[in-house]
Parts: structure tokens; sequence; C-alpha cells
């Protein structure tokens, strides 16, 4: 018998806003938060554009010292999870007077996914290295920059010393890590688990990687909020993002047995490998569109009673038409009635962040009855041929929503939550 599992928190460092309600908010108002870039100069690159997170404080959420020993991409996991944390009531005070996890401390995990690791930090010691020599390396490089790093200090921080894991999936690691927390809390190994998604690659060698593979966006570079365009005719590309999105999740009983509030049931997952090819989907949709299964199969619902399906949605042609494909190839005839939208046309493209808040826009959906916008969408490609709910927010009952990301690699993950109770 499998445990049924709930999100009771959730916690958003976004391009859009820094907490849920903002990311909420945004998303209802169809607000982009694609702007020029500000991380690094940019002189010498046709892309000049991303979905910077505005406004960051670590020390709202991460004592200063503690902080300056973290990546960008852990400081806002820190952050996004004290925020899901504090939502699902389950910190209390130490005796040492610093907030630690309530109940017993090892049946509680976290399952973060990360695509890169810390850019920033290896770019910094790259510039150390060939200008000064080794010595002037920053001693804190190595752990810094690895990727698992954003899992190992959030356990630090609230004291979780359950399974403490990192899922590397390229663009499906949000959803994917998101997966294998529900596995943790259905088979019993926790009781709670902290899961979903980090990224933070605004870098000059990940936009200059990027752009080498004509995979971003360099013709509305003037226009930035325009740029994100997914299922439109003119796309040109997708637009580098970050942030991180983080989930509580806890089993039915233990969340009942504490009293807390939840949110909504968290149903299933799915996942496959395409087998194709290392940058691109399998265009017949086969590949997606069997993860997309899996995902309703575990959850036990049947295609049609999905009201929404939050799109990997990309902005670039090969992933927007393939996914069209996916959706057909996965919900059949109900496909067309489904509504269908990429909120990475607000955000941008965040990696393994976009997977942790378009699972969070999903839940938001199903609670507050609304469906996404896709702006930008002005003219909708014919091989696009699903309601993508464009450009200005619509407004319905939401019982079951799902969401997918597709990884470099063909990893394909998805999702499903169900309206509790």
């Amino acid at each position: 018998m499998k445990r049924k599992v709930v999100v009771t928190g959730m916690g958003v460092i976004s391009p859009i806003g820094n907490s849920v309600e903002e990311f909420k908010q945004s998303l209802i108002a169809g607000k982009s938060g694609i702007g020029k870039i500000t991380q690094f100069d940019t002189t010498g690159f046709d892309v000049t554009i991303a979905g910077e997170v505005k406004d960051f404080e670590p020390s709202l959420w991460i004592e200063k010292k503690e902080g300056r020993k973290m990546a960008r991409f852990t400081q806002f996991a820190v952050a996004a999870a004290a925020q899901a944390l504090k939502q699902a009531d389950l910190l209390e005070n130490a005796e040492d007077g610093r907030q630690r996890i309530k109940g017993d401390p090892h049946k509680a995990g976290i399952v973060l996914g990360n695509g890169i690791g810390g850019f920033e930090i290896i770019t910094e010691a790259f510039h150390k290295l060939f200008d000064n020599g080794p010595k002037r390396m920053p001693p804190l490089t190595v752990p810094m920059m690895i990727g698992n790093e954003a899992a190992g200090n959030l356990s630090m921080v609230y004291g979780l010393k359950g399974p403490a894991y990192t899922q590397v999936t390229a663009c499906a690691s949000g959803a994917d890590a998101l997966g294998q927390a529900l596995d943790l809390v259905r088979s019993g190994r926790c009781d709670v688990v902290i899961t979903g998604g980090t990224e933070a690659c605004i870098t000059a060698f990940a936009i200059g990687g990027f752009q080498m593979l004509k995979a971003l966006s360099s013709k509305r570079c003037d226009t930035p909020e325009k740029a994100s365009r997914p299922f439109d005719v003119d796309r040109d590309g997708f637009v580098l993002g970050e942030g991180a999105g983080i989930l509580v999740l806890e089993s039915e009983e233990h969340a009942k047995a504490r009293g807390a509030s939840i949110i909504v049931e968290f149903a299933g997952y799915g996942a496959s490998a395409d087998a194709y090819h290392i940058t691109s989907p399998d265009p017949s949709g086969e590949g997606g569109g069997t993860a997309m299964k899996f995902a309703l199969e575990d959850a036990g619902v049947k295609p049609e009673e999905v009201q929404y399906y939050n799109a990997h949605g990309t902005s670039t042609e090969i992933n927007d038409r393939t996914e069209t494909k996916m959706i057909k190839y996965a919900f059949g005839d109900h496909a067309k009635k489904l509504k269908v939208s990429s909120t990475k046309s607000m955000t941008g493209h965040c990696v393994a962040g976009g997977g942790g808040f378009e699972a969070i826009a999903c839940i938001l959906a199903i609670r507050d009855g609304f469906f996404p916008p896709t702006i930008n969408l002005e003219n909708p490609d014919p091989d696009c041929d699903l309601d993508y709910v464009p450009n200005k927010v619509q407004y319905g009952t939401v019982n079951v929503a799902a969401s997918g990301n597709l990884g470099f690699g063909g990893h394909n993950g998805v999702v499903v939550f169900k309206k509790y109770g």
C-alpha cells in the first residue's frame, strides 16, 4: 500500500517574485521577469538578457556568516525552504536558539534538483587560477561549487538528518527530485521531505555556452520582456533564468497527526528517457508522452480528469512542437480540452529551479482556481494547436494539474497534483 503524500508548505525565489504570494500575483498579471543581464558585463555577447532574481537579500533567511559560505544556488534553496517550512509550521527553537525541524530529524529528508552547480564560484576560481596561480584560489571553491551542497547546507541549517540527495537530470532535475521525494515518503523511509529545484547559472560561461549552441533568444534583446514566447511562430530560443521552488512533502498520516494545514495531494510521478539525442527531444513525442502516461497511471487519474498542464514550454522550435505531440500522445482526445501554459514565458528557463516553481504554479492553480497564461503568444505556430491560455489569465476549477520537464540527454519527468479532500 502506497502512503498518501500531501504538500504542506511552499517557497519561491524567482524572477517574478521572492515569495509564493508575489509569484502568484505575477502569474495572474502575466508579468515578465526578463530583463537586461546585470550579473556580468555582456560586452561582445549576442545574448544580453536573462530572467534574473531581483532584490534578493540572503540575510532575510540565512545568517550572514553561513550565507557567505554558500553559492547563489544554495542561498536560493535555503531561502525558499525557509518559506516552505514556515508555512508548514515545521520549525521550532532549539536549545542553542537556532530553528530546527520538529519531530524526528532522522525521518526528515531532502531531495533537491540542480543541473549545473555554482557556476559563479567556478568562474571566480578559474580567474584566480589563471591570473595568479593555484595558491590564490578561494579555499572554499570546491564545497561551494558542487551541486550537492544545496542539500548539504539545508540539512545543516535546519538539522535534517534523514537522506539528503541531489538529483541531476539537466532541466528535468526539479521534477525528478520531486518524484524521488514522493517515493521516499510513500515508502515510509521519511515522514517529511524538503524537495524541489534550484539553479543560479546566469554567468558569462553559461550564457556563452548556450549561445554557442544557438539555443538562446537573441533577436529581442532590446525588448527582453517579449523574448520568451513559447508556442509562438516568431520564437527564436529560450531565455535563461534562475531561482528555486521548494515544497514540503509529508505523509497524510504525519500531517494530520500534527494538525498541519494540507494544501494539495501529490498524487503521481512518471519518468522516461528518450534514448535519442543529447540535446534534442525525440520528435515523435513518444518519450515525454510516456512519462506523462506513467505519471497519470501512478496518480490513479484518467486523462480527462486533468484540467491543467504546465508545459516545459521553452520557446524553442523543437521543444514546443515536440511537447505538443507529447501531450496529444498522453492525453488523446482530451488534449484539445486541456488548458496548457508555459510559465517560462514569464520566468525564463530556470533549469532545475523551474521544475520546482512550475509545480508550485500547478498547486496554486488548484488552490486558487486559475490558469496561468502563456504571455507573448501573438502568432501561434500552426503545429502547436492546443489551448495554451494565450496572454491573459483564465479562471476556473482545477481538480487535477500536472507539470512536465524535459532535460538534455533525453530525461523526462512529470508530476501530478490533486485537490485534497
